[in-house]
């Protein structure tokens, strides 16, 4: 049941991104009088379809093949291969009769729509919910650093004031594309001294290893929330809403501690101090050998804030995450391209975007994510590949700088060039997914 909620989840993002985006080339093409022959969520590969009809001359219809979608024009040479329409003379309703400029508005129709629509989600979750943030300022007891932050340098206790020399005002900075695209140098105070820590270029590998998580958090108390059932903690008597303030006779004020003490006595008998309203026990349990014992635990005193915004308000703040999320996806496709981060740490195929929307439904991460692999799929039709709209894009600015058109057999081979390209991606992607998240 829980891969159902997750599939059907991605499958309606999906569903809705690539209705929009083909809706924009659609609506761009009908604009200029360009004829459209088909409409597809999805690929009718090799003829099959689930669902069709024809309105308008126009054939609208569902594909079995869940990798895409798209609009057939006439008189252009896209995914379909379809050239037998080219060896007549050029018809008014073609596509490649209309001039470049058009033809380039005509490919640049999805991307837009994709923007537009990622800046309308960023806008509305602002205006709806506002922004809540944890004040840097505020975090007295400071960092928890993880195994990414301990191996830069970070040290528990530490508080991050700057990046690059610019003030920290909201904890979340440091999770933020600025320090996590690394490069970066952050200033700590400890123990009354400044130190300057430099973060790697390669840090997002480490995070697709262990998790944002491990990076850094705010230090923190904390009380158990949840006591997994059979566990080792159950059975030793742990209830909700217990505090651990010993181990083994060593005190325990931190969930870090909490952590390091669990860590440090795996497959070992340990006596724990529990504090349950207004009484102090003793329990025994085992540490498991994985260094848990079964327990969810809730931070507390972590300081919040929240911030309004009005209509008007919100749109810049919206499209700041929106942009921001494109120019973090190129900065990142960048570090691939440069070999900074290794290819297989940075893409994320259908599997892993399936788990980042739950095993339950929750529409305002639902609409979140819509609005990130709205800004994704943006990005990844500029890309100057034959095939995608970034390719056809290209050829348009070539023929428009050069005064003609280039010829049909070069467009053909370049289409094919395109496919190849895109397959090899797609096996890889999917061939990584596999790996990371089914095998290992």
């Amino acid at each position: 049941m829980d891969g159902l909620i997750m599939g059907g989840q991605l499958l309606l993002g999906l569903s809705i991104l690539i209705i929009l985006h083909e809706g924009g080339h659609f609506l761009a093409a009908q604009a200029f009088g360009i004829k459209v022959e088909k409409f597809y969520l999805f690929f009718d590969a090799w003829g099959f379809k689930l669902f069709s009809f024809n309105y308008k001359g126009c054939e609208y219809g569902i594909g079995w093949l869940p990798l895409g979608g798209y609009v057939k024009i006439a008189g252009m040479i896209d995914e379909s291969m379809d050239t037998d329409q080219l060896t007549g003379p050029p018809q008014p309703w073609e596509f490649r009769s209309k001039p470049a400029w058009q033809r380039l508005i005509v490919m640049l129709g999805g991307v837009t729509v994709n923007i537009v629509l990622g800046i309308f989600i960023f806008w509305m979750l602002t205006l709806k919910f506002g922004e809540t943030y944890t004040p840097n300022e505020k975090l007295v007891n400071g960092i928890a650093p993880g195994i990414i932050g301990k191996g830069i340098g970070l040290q528990t206790g530490d508080k991050v004031v700057a990046v690059n020399g610019k003030n920290v005002e909201r904890f979340e900075e440091l999770m933020s594309s600025k320090v996590l695209l690394g490069n970066t140098e952050l200033t700590v105070m400890r123990n009354g001294e400044i130190k300057f820590i430099k973060v790697p270029g390669d840090i997002l590998e480490k995070v697709s290893d262990y998790g944002i998580s491990e990076f850094v958090t705010p230090r923190a108390q904390f009380s158990i929330k949840e006591v997994v059932k059979n566990s080792n903690a159950d059975k030793a008597g742990i209830k909700a809403g217990d505090r651990i303030t010993n181990i083994n006779g060593k005190p325990i004020q931190f969930y870090d501690e909490f952590q390091d003490e669990v860590q440090a006595n795996k497959n070992k008998a340990v006596v724990l101090t529990v504090f349950r309203k207004t009484d102090s026990l003793k329990l025994n349990t085992t540490i498991a050998a994985d260094g848990t014992i079964g327990i969810y635990a809730a931070k507390e005193n972590i300081p919040e804030e929240k911030v309004k915004y009005g209509f008007i308000q919100s749109l810049p703040i919206g499209a700041s995450k929106a942009w921001g999320s494109f120019t973090d996806n190129a900065k990142g496709l960048g570090k691939v391209i440069t070999g900074q981060v290794k290819a297989n740490k940075a893409f994320t195929g259908p599997i892993g975007i399936a788990t980042m929307f739950g095993k339950t439904v929750n529409w305002v991460k639902f609409w979140s994510l819509v609005g990130l692999l709205s800004m994704a799929l943006a990005l990844m039709n500029l890309l100057p590949i034959p095939a995608l709209d970034g390719g056809h894009a290209m050829f348009l600015l070539i023929e428009m700088v050069k005064g003609k058109p280039l010829s049909d057999k070069f467009m053909e081979r370049a289409q094919m060039v395109g496919f190849v390209i895109l397959i090899t991606l797609m096996v890889f992607v999917f061939g990584n997914d596999i790996i990371k998240h089914v095998i290992h």
